[in-house]
This record gives structure tokens, C-alpha cells and sequence, in this order.
């Protein structure tokens, strides 16, 4: 198939460069460079380094509501346009000039996690699993039919890197396998049901503060929602304390701390009171610093009597 390809970030890549290896692909589409890190410097989208490393045409538009983006479509002659994690809103002017139309490769088993932070998402809310789901686009946010979807489990210690990559890898083999059953009209797309609709609104920077009222089940699942972004955070003594890892563990059948409060530090960790159950931090780092295992950062710090500050 002579196919168009518009992704930005490092969930699209599996599928672009599966999607090369068999098809023409005519034109990629990414967001444009934008400033980052200290330094302000363009940064440029794993998307856009992955198509140039290919020999790909790569355009970079602000937006298909204009004339000259919708041309840069038109003007491909692409069968479909494949969409992952783009980042940009495709208006209908743009959803009707492929033949095949849009076709999305969507982070969850749609009609869940409808939105902008669906792995993320299914992670805080303690989802036993989730998936990929191929569907048609149309205007609504994720609302189109659906061609296609697979499954996987949410594994205890899933991070959201760790099930970003193994979702992007899914998503990389479905789409590859649906693609020539759409075309050939192997694959009939199917409406979303109307009920368990949910939707995974983007990640704020504020969700990462630790409100240790909750239990450990939650902050743990916080933990690994946000790991590698934005990072779980608390308090110690009025500095930042990012937590990378940790563990809920079954609370002693006496004690009387507030949550919060350290019960132990030791080598295996630092046992913190939730508002039920114990949450033992693994790898932990404070502002400027290295994150560390516990057993390393309690070399240069004394929490025993602590109390980590709530929101």
C-alpha cells in the first residue's frame, strides 16, 4: 500500500518502522521542532529522526486547517493515513482525502480510556488490563469505529514505561496485520459500544504530589503511573523527594503514626504510613540529585521519626 504516516513521540516509532519495511510510505507527518531542556534547544520527535534515518519525506505543519497542509495530504496520493500519538487534531477536510481514510492505532480498549493519557490512566485507576485498538477516525476525540484490538495484561509492576513499550509494540504488529484486511475489506469496522466510555484526560504536573492519606495500593499505583513522567513526589523537610520505586506492603498490626510518618529506614527501604498499609520506597532522589536505592540515599540522610509532608 502507498500509506501516509503521522506520529510524534516514541510510541509511533515501532509502527512506522514496521509499516516501512512493507509499504511505500509517501509522506510522514510530525509536529513541529519545539524548544526544550535548559538550553531552550529545537527538539526534534523521535517520529521525525526515525523517518529521516528511513530517507523519508517528513512535513511538519502546524495544523491541516489550511490550504497549503491539506495540499501536502492531497497531494501524497496515499491510500490511508495512519495516525499514532500524532499530537495534532485532524479536521474532516483531512479525514476524507485518503481512500482508505484515517486509521488510528489507540493506546487502550476502546471505549476506555478514551483522551490524551490512556496508559497512564489505566495504571491509576488499577486496570487488570488494556490494549491496542485499531479503529476508522472521525471528529469526535477516539469516538470512530473500530477495525481491530488486542489484548494484554497490566502486570503488578508495570511501570508506564514499561507497558508504553510493550503497548507499542503490539500496536506496531496489529496495525501491520490489519492494514491489508481493511484494504481488502476483510476487516468491517465496528462501532463502539455506547456504555463503559471513559476518558484519560492529559497528565497535569500537580497529580505527581503524594497525598499519603490515600492507600498504598493508590500511591503505588501513582508511582508507576508516573514513571518516567511526571515522577511521584513528597516532601522532606521542605524539599522536593521524587520516588521512582517502591512497594505497598501489609501494615504492622500496631502502630498509631500518621500517615506519611517513616516507620523504618533500612537498607531494603523506607516504610512510609499510608492512609492504609505501608509503602516501602525503593529508589528515591531528591531535587538536583541522583536517584538512588534506598540503602544509598539513607547513607547521607536520617529519617528515622520522620514525617513526609501531605498535600
Amino acid at each position: 500500500m502507498r500509506l501516509g504516516f503521522a506520529g510524534t513521540p516514541d510510541f509511533a516509532v515501532p509502527a512506522l518502522q514496521k509499516l516501512a519495511a512493507v509499504h511505500s510510505i509517501a509522506a510522514v507527518f510530525t509536529q513541529p521542532d519545539r524548544p526544550a531542556g535548559r538550553g531552550q534547544a529545537l527538539h526534534v520527535s523521535p517520529v521525525k529522526r526515525c523517518a529521516l534515518d528511513l530517507g523519508l519525506t517528513v512535513h511538519q505543519p502546524q495544523g491541516f486547517k489550511t490550504p497549503e497542509a491539506l495540499s501536502l495530504l492531497r497531494d501524497a496520493r496515499i491510500d490511508a493515513l495512519v495516525v499514532a500519538a500524532y499530537g495534532l487534531i485532524l479536521p474532516p477536510s483531512a479525514l476524507e482525502i485518503p481512500k482508505f481514510g484515517c486509521v488510528n492505532i489507540h493506546a487502550s480498549l476502546l471505549p476506555r480510556w478514551r483522551g490524551a493519557a490512556p496508559i497512564h490512566r489505566a495504571i491509576l485507576a488499577g486496570d487488570p488490563c488494556t490494549g491496542i485498538t485499531i479503529m476508522r477516525m472521525e471528529s469526535g476525540l477516539d469516538t470512530g469505529p473500530m477495525f481491530a484490538s488486542s489484548g494484554i495484561e497490566i502486570e503488578r509492576r508495570d511501570t508506564a514505561k514499561l507497558l508504553h513499550d510493550r503497548l507499542a509494540a503490539l500496536g506496531a504488529a496489529l496495525i501491520a496485520e490489519s492494514l491489508p484486511k481493511i484494504a481488502s475489506g476483510e476487516l468491517v469496522e465496528v462501532a463502539q459500544p455506547a456504555e463503559g466510555v471513559t476518558y484519560a484526560r492529559k497528565i497535569d504536573k500537580s497529580e505527581a504530589l503524594i497525598d499519603w492519606r490515600k492507600s498504598a495500593e493508590e500511591i503505588d499505583r501513582q508511582v508507576r503511573a508516573f514513571n518516567p513522567w511526571p515522577v511521584a513526589e513528597t516532601r522532606l523537610n521542605g524539599e522536593q523527594l521524587r520516588i521512582w520505586e517502591a512497594e505497598p506492603l501489609e501494615a504492622p498490626a500496631l502502630h498509631q503514626s500518621a500517615p506519611g510518618s517513616v516507620l523504618t529506614a533500612a537498607p531494603e527501604g523506607i516504610d512510609v504510613v499510608c492512609g492504609s498499609g505501608v509503602l516501602r520506597l525503593l529508589k528515591v532522589q531528591l531535587a538536583g540529585r541522583k536517584a538512588l536505592p534506598a540503602e544509598e540515599f539513607l547513607r547521607g540522610q536520617r529519617l528515622d521519626g520522620m514525617r513526609f509532608a501531605a498535600p
